[in-house]
């Protein structure tokens, strides 16, 4: 049986904007099991950024449980709430959120020099393996400034995977490169799910959805719908098609 590294129980959250109250998540019940890839989907308004928040330990629920690798997070401190998202959760952004002064190791290695529990005894040695993981062996010593779009994003899903969390929260991580790009980040998110790691995505763009395994949509801060994907795309297939068009196009030309 598989175990949960998800379980929300009447999660809501309440904004409140001078004297209006936003209901922003309504009671949401949710499980997540281990080794899933699952997309949440809405438009904008919707509450998925407001719940991506909570799953991810940035924010704290107005009310009901959120259990993440079975820990109860409902009355966690900020110290707390600050050991669980170094430990259990890797985070990968739309803006990559890298420094830029340093290089693809380093960025990597950062989290582990906030590692309190001194799990990894070599940061460098387990930085490398985590950029030789989404192939990009050769650009350890790249600043970000000398990698491509697709390549800087690589390092930042190499910077979430270092610490070996329990799961890896993605939001819109594709919202800043072109659709090939963005395929074939896709296709090392496949690949590391192969792998057995848990991975949670944000993103409003249903094409992109359909390289995850299940779908949860929202809207007005409720779920309306939790499905398993049928007809999943394989990122692999889309690159190899974007390639076949691209020589036509060539060919045309």
């Amino acid at each position: 049986m598989a175990k949960n590294i998800i379980r929300t129980s009447g999660l809501s959250k309440t904004y409140s904007i001078g004297e209006v109250e936003v209901h922003a998540l309504r009671k949401v019940d949710i499980k997540i099991d281990e080794g899933e890839f699952v997309a949440i989907m809405g438009a904008s308004g919707s509450g998925k950024s407001t719940l991506m928040n909570l799953l991810g330990c940035l924010d704290q629920p107005t009310s009901g449980e959120y259990f993440i690798d079975g820990h109860n997070t409902s009355n966690f401190t900020q110290n707390e709430y600050a050991s669980i998202r170094n430990q259990k959760i890797g985070f990968v952004f739309q803006g990559f959120n890298l420094l830029s002064r340093t290089t693809a190791l380093e960025n990597v290695e950062l989290p582990l020099l906030y590692d309190r529990t001194h799990r990894f005894n070599d940061p460098v040695k387990k930085a490398t393996e985590a950029l030789q993981r989404v192939g990009l062996g050769d650009r350890m010593h790249h600043v970000p400034s000398q990698l491509s779009g697709g390549q800087q994003q690589r390092v930042a899903i190499a910077r979430a995977l270092v610490n070996e969390p329990a799961l890896i929260l993605a939001d819109e991580p594709t919202g800043n490169l072109d659709s090939r790009t963005s395929v074939e980040v896709f296709s090392v998110f496949q690949e590391l799910n192969e792998e057995g790691i848990t991975i949670i995505l944000v993103t409003h763009e249903r094409d992109f959805a359909l390289f995850a395994k299940r779908i949860i949509e929202l809207r007005d801060g409720k779920v309306i719908k939790d499905f398993a994907i049928k007809n999943r795309l394989e990122a692999k297939e889309e690159i190899k098609k974007l390639k076949e068009d691209s020589v036509l196009q060539d060919q045309e030309n």
